[in-house]
């Protein structure tokens, strides 16, 4: 029988995320309201109020795109063994983050702040952004060497990873109480 579960999560944005978009939608509102104006003051002067409308309309478009590009999801995908981690941006673009074999992990845990990462250690983040939901899976990847991936598995999920950790990097309980490694 093959052990299949798949979990989509929303990342929620932070507050830099959501400071960073707003001085992004003001500046192109101004800028917006500028080029209007100018296209309406050299209205009939033939190039100039063709341009400002063409920019006018660029600028609403490279708005509109960095909106849709702040909606991120995250997708698991465990099939026996392997977990595989995808995000989807605009709820349209899938890029395939890592593929990855649990029994391959050297750590996993429940994550916290304090957890030591290595200088030549990358961090693939792939979670809600919401600190108490957040696991941690250490391991050797082709792509990216010495890899940990911070994730936010659901209880499923949880359960086949379990099942194809070692016996003592297991851990007990749910996700409220997982037993740090």
């Amino acid at each position: 029988m093959d052990n299949f579960t798949e979990q989509l999560i929303v990342r929620h944005n932070t507050k830099s995320d959501r400071l960073k978009l707003m001085i992004t939608m003001i500046i192109g509102m101004i800028m917006i309201l500028v080029l209007v104006l100018v296209t309406l003051l050299t209205m009939g002067k033939g190039l100039f109020s063709f341009v400002g409308f063409i920019l006018a309309v660029g600028t609403a478009l490279i708005m509109w795109k960095q909106l849709e590009d702040s909606k991120v999801e995250y997708e698991y995908t465990f099939t026996n063994g392997e977990l595989d981690v995808d995000k989807i941006i605009a709820k349209k673009k899938r890029r395939e983050m890592l593929s990855v074999e649990v029994r391959s992990f050297t750590a996993f845990g429940k994550y916290t702040d304090s957890q030591e990462e290595s200088d030549d250690m990358t961090i693939v983040l792939a979670s809600t952004n919401i600190a108490s939901e957040e696991f941690y899976a250490d391991f050797t990847s082709e792509k990216y060497g010495l890899t940990r991936l911070v994730f936010c598995p659901n209880e499923k999920l949880l359960g086949y990873i379990n099942a194809s950790l070692p016996k003592q990097m297991r851990y007990e309980g749910s996700i409220g109480n997982a037993k740090e490694e």
